[in-house]
């Protein structure tokens, strides 16, 4: 796991001084060590901040070229499926290095772009082809990794993290308008926009490549979920769907340092710890918890490390913990308002105490079923109940509004966006608010489907997966998500839903995985997100004291009537959302200026 940038000019050339304070940036996502590339006409440069897994010696240092130095890659993540592919490749390439890393220069050769849809991994990956003149830039197809670019005055930079970008000082400092409306109603900024004017994100599952002559750019998807409505019998497709996971937590327990565990106590995360155990591979497990809450996911973790016999550490977060808050615009670059982002953080600096890196239990909710939007969904559009049909009929559930409705955590639409910006931003707000989701509605799939399909490109691709990778990367601390494994996504999206979705049980395939092997506290214990008390995040005189002289209302972004009127009421989600880009904003925007 490790931290890329690049820097591509047309005219002129790189300065070099300032492309390694761009890697230093990124400094905390590769403390093992730096590599940097410069061409021989000094206009292109490609460099890597190295957080070292495998062939841990200076062979594996990137960025890496092919063996006539035509070929040059700067790739951040892992390909679990390498030492298959490198047998595969054996015979026509020489490998010098024990590293995934070489595995791509001998894919990218011997099969072109084709390359990217053998690969099983996350990553993010620059491959610079000095003999075509092209450069392409590659994302993995859940989006488990960053990657960042734009194109200003014919250069191109692109960067892990948008602050690497920023110190180029190629962009200019400017707000992208229509991105603060879309932040209010997603809590996130989705792709390819970004919360800066001219820079973009590069989204899940594709790749662009720039012809380093013009720096035009193709953009390709290169893989996107298809469905079928194949019947199953439940048990031999537990059967069939542990076999899968069982061998990604194989291939993702691949590194020459050992891999640890978050552990939450619920089945995911339990999972893992059990097939990792039964790997041979007995992790240390890491949790986190909440002060004086009865429902605190330590407890339920304790249970299940006893169980397995694991070594368990946990992190209690207090009233104070909230203090962290400050230190979260430098960690996301972006204002990012999913109500983990302090405790994801917490349970990651603690886990690196110990390991380089851990497993996590994201992705399982998507494709099992987990979330209770997607079970109402279901219990209200698949209900056989002659009543239910009939309203279905003559009133079918949108999925779009449905969606919207769900994710929202402070609900925001074009009159709520109009009540609280200062008048100035009214032009930027979006005609329709939720352009993304609609963007990622596939109207091919089942209803039911279409809500998981957006839960993967929406919630998990832009919110869940970008929380988890910066909060753990400015720990210098790898996670590994085994669940993202596109063939077990392929394989239950293959399955008419009725046949893995339950009413009665949450992620019924999981459940029949588990349930004779882990105690029964766990096992029937109520599905419950990453979340903590409503009183931690509810204490209206917190939002009174830090709002009280907001840099958003000084600098005519949001109106003070407006959050005045929220500081009126007890229990309000988008009080978060606002004190969230507060302090993004203080940071990134009036610091900086100041």
């Amino acid at each position: 796991m490790c931290g890329i940038v690049g820097h591509i000019k047309r005219d002129g050339k790189v300065d070099q001084d300032i492309f390694r304070k761009m890697l230093k940036t990124i400094e905390h996502r590769g403390p093992d060590g730096e590599g940097v590339f410069i061409s021989s006409d000094s206009k292109r440069a490609l460099g890597h901040r190295r957080l070292s897994f495998l062939d841990l010696s200076e062979l594996g240092k990137q960025p890496m070229s092919n063996s006539e130095a035509t070929v040059w890659v700067s790739f951040n993540g892992e390909i679990y499926n390498y030492l298959e592919l490198k047998e595969e490749l054996r015979n026509g390439y020489e490998f010098i290095t024990g590293s995934d890393t070489e595995v791509i220069l001998a894919a990218y050769q011997a099969w072109g772009m084709d390359f990217v849809n053998r690969l099983k991994g996350m990553f993010a990956i620059a491959l610079l082809d000095e003999k075509k003149e092209l450069l392409h830039l590659i994302r993995d197809r859940f989006g488990i990794k960053p990657l960042y670019y734009g194109v200003q005055n014919n250069e191109l930079v692109f960067a892990s993290e948008l602050k690497a970008i920023m110190e180029s000082k190629v962009f200019p400092k400017e707000l992208n308008k229509s991105a603060i409306s879309d932040y209010f109603v997603y809590r996130y900024i989705p792709s390819p926009k970004t919360i800066w004017e001219g820079i973009n994100k590069l989204p899940p599952a594709n790749y662009i490549t720039i012809d380093l002559n013009d720096l035009s750019e193709t953009t390709v998807c290169y893989w996107e979920l298809t469905s079928s409505n194949e019947k199953a019998e439940i048990k031999s497709l537990a059967i069939e769907t542990e076999e899968i996971l069982k061998n990604s937590v194989k291939q993702h327990a691949r590194a020459d340092v050992p891999i640890g565990s978050f552990l939450s106590g619920g089945y995911d995360s339990s999972a893992l710890a059990l097939w990792m155990k039964e790997e041979g591979k007995a992790p240390n497990t890491f949790s986190i918890g909440f002060e004086n809450w009865e429902k605190s996911e330590h407890y339920y973790a304790k249970t299940v490390a006893d169980f397995l016999a694991l070594e368990n550490n946990a992190v209690v977060a207090t009233a104070e913990s909230l203090n962290l808050l400050k230190r979260m615009p430098e960690v996301y670059d972006e204002p990012i308002a999913d109500i983990s982002i302090v405790p994801t953080y917490m349970v990651s600096a603690l886990a690196r105490k110990e390991v380089k890196a851990v497993f996590s239990g994201e992705g399982a909710d998507e494709i099992f079923g987990g979330y209770t939007w997607q079970h109402d969904f279901f219990n209200k559009t698949y209900n056989n109940g002659l009543l239910q049909k009939v309203k279905n009929i003559f009133k079918p559930k949108n999925p779009v509004d449905f969606y919207a409705q769900s994710m929202a955590m402070g609900w925001f639409d074009s009159q709520e966006l109009k009540k609280m910006l200062h008048p100035d931003l009214h032009v930027s707000i979006p005609k329709d608010v939720h352009w993304f989701y609609r963007q990622n509605f596939r109207k091919d799939l089942s209803p039911f489907k279409a809500i998981q399909h957006m839960d993967i490109k929406c919630f998990m691709g832009e919110l869940v997966l970008t929380k988890v990778d910066r909060a753990s990367m400015a720990n210098s601390l790898e996670v590994r998500v085994p669940f993202l494994d596109h063939q077990l996504y392929e394989k239950i999206f293959s399955i008419e839903e009725n046949h893995y979705i339950d009413q009665n049980q949450t992620k019924k395939v999981l459940f029949e995985t588990l349930k004779d092997n882990l105690p029964s506290e766990i096992i029937e214990r109520k599905k419950q997100g990453f979340v903590g008390p409503d009183q931690y995040y509810m204490n209206i005189e917190f939002y009174r004291k830090e709002l009280g002289e907001s840099n958003l209302v000084k600098q005519n972004i949001i109106r003070k009537e407006y959050i005045d009127e929220l500081l009126q009421e007890s229990y309000n989600w988008k009080l978060w959302k606002i004190v969230v880009f507060e302090k993004w904003f203080t940071h990134w925007v009036v610091n900086f200026e100041e």
